[in-house]
């Protein structure tokens, strides 16, 4: 995926969103940028098929030499599918960010959070930023 035509959350989450089906569906995934801050990743743990979430709940974990830190939903819905080769192939993470690094996709069950959602132009700035 091209990471310009994306959208992002205050927390480093990327959204692409699409109609499967007939309903919303955002496959979600971690920038590039937080991937760099987190450096040398060591286990993740997927978020559960079936789960239901909302924006800014926390819905699994990343772990890297350094810290432990939590990857939150960006919009509500329904975690319907997760990248299940995900966590044993970490180096994904930063190799295909925006491509084979998603980590889960979420049928949307209203708009709930995309509104705070950021384009690349505002969260590249949020980015520059947050490194000062």
């Amino acid at each position: 995926m091209n990471p310009e035509t994306l959208l992002y959350a205050k927390t480093h989450e990327w959204v692409s969103l699409a109609e499967e089906g007939g309903a919303k569906v955002a496959t979600v995934g971690i920038s590039a940028f937080a991937v760099e801050a987190l450096t040398d990743l060591v286990f993740m743990e997927l978020p559960k098929v079936g789960q239901q979430v909302k924006p800014g709940d926390s819905i699994c974990e990343i772990e890297s030499v350094k810290a432990v830190s939590d990857l939150y939903s960006p919009v509500e819905g329904e975690v319907v599918e997760v990248n299940e080769p995900l966590p044993d192939n970490l180096e994904t993470l930063s190799d295909d960010p925006f491509g084979g690094g998603w980590v889960c996709k979420i049928k949307l069950t209203s708009d709930t959070g995309l509104d705070a959602l950021m384009d690349y132009p505002a969260y590249q700035k949020a980015c520059e930023e947050e490194a000062h």
